[in-house]
């Protein structure tokens, strides 16, 4: 079969919200490079980017300064205000939910799930990575949601480059095969969202009318857990940025991180890159 003369990348967002930058800086490196990005979202409904995130002045908390340039506040607008976004791939459309057990005739919805599951690996052949945005939105629907597992678990049989960032990490903690239960990250060195950086207020997600407060879980300590005792979480707190490549997992610590995840995804796909970060 004739290769393709441009990669192609999936990159899911949160409907609650993404870090622009964490977005920006992957995107950047890709347009360099001429890829073809495909966005999804968990319903299909357009993404925007969070409101601090296209804010130069905006204070964060842990960090005590401005995490957002003049430029990155102005790439983020732009895109967020674009038509770039427009139209998402609906995961929740093209991914199978796993039945209940108690549904009547599970074991035949069981095999029809894993037969759909069949149709999105033949699917996926066309990507060559998939890329989880980070921000808070993704500790709403894209952690905790089963449909991005398996897409997740699906590049992963495919032996394709998984890349997450942020609380975007999260989802690689959780993807797991329904018959050990193991963390997909077991045994892998991986870095994400750091207990430093947790805010003790005001965790935010667009579409809603609360206050957070503190997230719900410290992603560092889930983290941490999930790698176990042969892998390891890296948090490299007081270091400018934290990049993790093991192979297949790219991992980005935060916002400052970005770029730097972008250029590595990027090395990973056409330098052949295997460790990075540790």
């Amino acid at each position: 079969m004739a290769r393709r003369n441009a990669r192609k990348i999936l990159v899911i967002l949160s409907e609650y919200g993404y870090w622009g930058e964490e977005l920006v800086g992957p995107l950047h490196h890709f347009d360099l490079r001429g890829y073809e990005v495909v966005f999804a979202t968990p319903t299909g409904k357009r993404a925007h980017a969070l409101p601090p995130s296209m804010d130069p002045e905006y204070i964060d908390p842990p960090l005590g300064r401005s995490v957002t340039s003049e430029r990155v506040a102005k790439l983020t607008k732009e895109i967020d205000e674009s038509d770039r976004l427009d139209n998402p791939i609906d995961i929740s459309s093209w991914v199978p939910e796993r039945p209940y057990t108690a549904d009547d005739d599970y074991l035949r919805k069981l095999e029809a799930y894993h037969r759909a599951l069949d149709v999105v690996a033949q699917e996926i052949e066309d990507y060559d990575a998939i890329l989880l945005v980070g921000g808070s939105g993704p500790v709403v629907d894209l952690g905790n949601n089963e449909r991005v597992h398996a897409l997740i678990l699906a590049f992963l049989a495919a032996g394709k480059p998984i890349a997450a960032e942020c609380y975007g990490v999260t989802a690689l903690a959780f993807a797991r095969d329904w018959e050990d239960r193991k963390s997909i990250v077991w045994g892998k060195h991986i870095t994400g969202h750091c207990k430093e950086y947790d805010y003790k207020d005001g965790t935010g997600f667009l579409g809603t009318d609360f206050n957070m407060g503190p997230p719900p879980y410290p992603l560092e300590y889930i983290l941490r857990d999930a790698t176990g005792p042969e892998g390891r979480y890296h948090g490299n707190f007081g270091k400018e940025t934290s990049v993790i490549v093991d192979y297949p997992f790219i991992t980005g610590r935060s916002t400052p991180d970005s770029y730097l995840t972008g250029e590595k995804i990027v090395e990973v796909l056409e330098d052949d890159l295997r460790r990075f970060g540790w």
